[in-house]
């Protein structure tokens, strides 16, 4: 929740470009949905020149995990996931402001009958999602089916932090901090869904190596334990925008079997296992501009130094 005790906190000058940057994509959300997309890729065009670091990550993610690809296809993709990104913030706005009349009507949910079959069980679900760049907005079109509680981490900007949650709260029942285990307790046992995303580097404390496009990454053992909280069925969520850029389509995929297994070890590796083979339908719609393999036996960022 926010550090500052009262609204008017947030008109401190520190806040204001914040504040300006929420401004101008509000009023984006206005427009129509294909001048977004138009904007949203010139965006991501504007970031792949000026955004040094960034573009370096993507294209370190990229070489490391698609060594098939020639040099001049691993900078396309490259270029098409900062395409992707740059519309991903747009479809944030969209997902937290937009009236829903003005998203494009093209919409399909494939798989429900997997959902379906997983709450008729009675144990709440955990539905594993990623870090797509479409991430909000599919939670938006998503609630259209189904109600569903979403975890998230707090921002370290508490205005920030404050937009996010109520954003998200416009499309889930409830929006839970990730250390909220007792809600996501309640959630389940009332046989609720609760979307839940482990793609992401925390480190190595309570996280195990797994392979993640064949590259060893730290991944967090939450979700054997939050699977166990009420033995709740485990299914991933995919999340992508057509081609044509018309519309979306989200997919189910089967509930993981005999989960969780032996060790937390194979429990992690079956996870990104199902996260990857969802990225891999469209790599390029895929955050990569973070570091997933931040953490590395040989020390942090050892993937990410330039060489």
């Amino acid at each position: 929740m926010s550090k500052v005790p009262q609204r008017q906190g947030f008109w401190q000058p520190r806040y204001w470009p914040t504040w300006l940057m929420l401004g101008t994509l509000w009023l984006c959300t206005r427009l129509p949905y294909r001048l977004q997309i138009h904007l949203g890729a010139g965006l991501g065009r504007v970031l792949y020149h000026i955004s040094r670091h960034r573009r370096f990550v993507t294209e370190t993610n990229i070489r490391l995990c698609f060594p098939e690809l020639t040099h001049q296809a691993q900078r396309d993709r490259v270029r098409a996931v900062f395409r992707n990104n740059g519309i991903g913030i747009l479809e944030t706005a969209m997902a937290w402001w937009m009236p829903e009349s003005g998203l494009p009507p093209k919409l399909e949910l494939k798989g429900r009958e997997y959902l379906d079959q997983a709450l008729e069980q009675g144990r709440g679900v955990i539905l594993l999602g990623a870090h797509f760049s479409s991430l909000d907005l599919g939670g938006l079109l998503f609630a259209r089916f189904y109600k569903v509680s979403g975890m998230y981490r707090p921002h370290n900007n508490p205005l920030m932090d404050r937009v996010i949650r109520r954003g998200r709260e416009r499309f889930f029942e409830r929006a839970i901090e990730r250390s909220d285990i007792r809600s996501v307790i309640r959630t389940l046992r009332q046989n609720g869904i609760v979307w839940y995303a482990p793609d992401q580097d925390m480190g190595i404390k309570n996280a195990v190596y797994a392979p993640f496009f064949g590259i060893p990454a730290a991944t967090i053992t939450a979700t054997t334990r939050m699977v166990k909280l009420n033995d709740s069925p485990i299914l991933m969520l995919a999340q992508h925008r057509l081609p044509d850029d018309s519309g979306y389509e989200l997919e189910l995929y089967p509930a993981l079997e005999n989960f969780p297994g032996k060790t937390p070890e194979e429990d992690a590796q079956r996870v990104n296992a199902a996260i990857e083979q969802a990225v891999r339908k469209d790599p390029s719609q895929y955050m990569w501009v973070h570091r997933r393999f931040k953490t590395h036996p040989q020390g942090k960022n050892f993937l990410y130094q330039k060489r």
